[in-house]
């Protein structure tokens, strides 16, 4: 499994899509369109963010997390289908492995299990009872690698269920053909 993304960055701001409900969803959808869109050319201009760079992110879940702007225009994607807490998830499970202080690992390991991995958590992802009751054990004395298995196993969810519908989504194509336009330019 790839240990790709650091912490979430202020530039994530213009991107969040703040939707109250499902109804307002569609009008949303196209509002963070254009808003990719302008992130995109500005990310063309400032960062020399290339068609073959964007086209890229359908070669693997991997190659798309790798890229800042691909793991923000992914978790974009995420919640505007409101389940960007794997996503999170996975983002911060790879801060905690950073940890250097047992301390600081243990606190960090207990918020981290109480948010996504006790049952009825308020962003709750998807394990099964024996990695749930592995992670409670892991917690004793916590490590670096106390999250491992669960995190695995939404990579793995995200690279079945998730990516796939990232890359058929209007809003990867939109910004694939507004760089592809770019370069034709």
């Amino acid at each position: 499994m790839p240990s790709l993304v650091t912490s979430p960055s202020v530039e994530r701001q213009h991107l969040d899509m703040d939707i109250d409900d499902k109804k307002t969803g569609r009008y949303r959808e196209r509002n963070l369109k254009s808003r990719l869109q302008r992130k995109s050319s500005q990310a063309t201009n400032s960062e020399n963010l290339r068609f073959e760079e964007m086209s890229q992110w359908s070669d693997s879940l991997e190659r798309l997390l790798s890229s800042k702007l691909g793991t923000q225009i992914f978790e974009a994607f995420l919640k505007s289908e409101f389940s960007d807490e794997n996503l999170e998830f996975w983002i911060v499970c790879e801060d905690y492995k950073k940890i250097k202080s047992s301390f600081r690992m243990s606190s960090r390991a207990k918020k981290i299990f109480k948010r996504y991995i006790q049952a009825e958590a308020p962003r709750e992802i998807n394990i099964d009872q024996k990695t749930r009751e592995l992670i409670r054990w892991n917690l004793k004395v916590p490590s670096a690698e106390c999250f491992d298995d669960a995190q695995k196993t939404v990579y793995r969810l995200m690279e079945r269920d998730s990516y796939p519908r990232f890359l058929k989504s209007d809003i990867y194509r939109t910004l694939l053909d507004s760089t592809s336009e770019s370069v034709r330019m």
